[in-house]
């Protein structure tokens, strides 16, 4: 057994890498440019991740270079996370695998779009014309796209998790309310599916979030009001 094929008998029997984003192809004079955004809690997982590109992804074509970097919030040496942020620290690193300068430009667009946790690599396919200061443009461009997906795929869970928070706060409070009015509570409705159509329409997602935390702002209001007339009748 070849040693690339053992590499993949191995990889298999684990839970594999899945990239979260993939960036366009850019070609230019022969050489094939292409970004890959990978989630990583930590060095060794960055390690395992761009292993895995390099051993299984690419173990038919091999890239001629896998530039990548990395950045991990990661608990400080001698610090046991109790102690809050100030326990925590972002740990990064890059490689140029040959194409010098490239992990440092990949890193760079990781530290403008803020992404945390993930390892972002950037492959080359060498089509024998070298491309001069061309190739950084080429680098910035594709790791600007993941980072940017990235950023956008974790604004979708935040989002579907603080509307799914306010939702049982507005439905606790509109309670409250019934019982300080002794009305009977509304029915409850059903629970909205945001994650149908969240992941395409982020600005309604931002516009929904306002409006439930208006009407709890709202409905906090009127029981502040009712307690106070009850005050008033005691």
């Amino acid at each position: 057994m070849s040693t690339g094929n053992l590499d993949s008998f191995i990889v298999s029997g684990r839970r594999q890498p899945q990239p979260l984003a993939t960036s366009q192809e850019i070609r230019d004079r022969g050489s094939l440019f292409v970004a890959t955004i990978y989630a990583a809690a930590s060095p060794a997982q960055a390690a395992a991740c761009i292993a895995h590109l390099k051993n299984v992804v690419h173990a038919q074509k091999p890239a001629s270079h896998v530039m990548n970097a990395w950045r991990c919030m990661v608990l400080k040496v001698g610090c046991s996370g109790l102690g809050g942020p100030d326990d925590f620290e972002v740990r990064e690193g890059s490689a140029d695998d040959g194409e010098r300068w490239g992990g440092e430009k990949i890193l760079t667009a990781m530290r403008k779009q803020g992404v945390i946790d993930a390892v972002v690599l950037v492959s080359r396919w060498y089509g024998g014309t070298m491309l001069g200061p061309a190739r950084f443009s080429h680098i910035d461009t594709c790791a600007l796209e993941v980072c940017r997906e990235f950023k956008r795929r974790e604004e979708v869970t935040d989002s579907l998790a603080t509307l799914r928070t306010l939702d049982d706060i507005l439905a606790q409070l509109r309670a409250e309310l019934a019982l300080s009015m002794q009305t009977a509570p509304t029915a409850a409705s059903k629970t909205p599916d945001y994650s149908g159509w969240i992941d395409w329409d982020l600005p309604k997602a931002r516009r929904l979030i306002r409006a439930r935390e208006g009407a709890i702002n709202s409905v906090k209001e009127l029981i502040s009001k009712q307690q106070q007339k009850l005050g008033m009748q005691e």
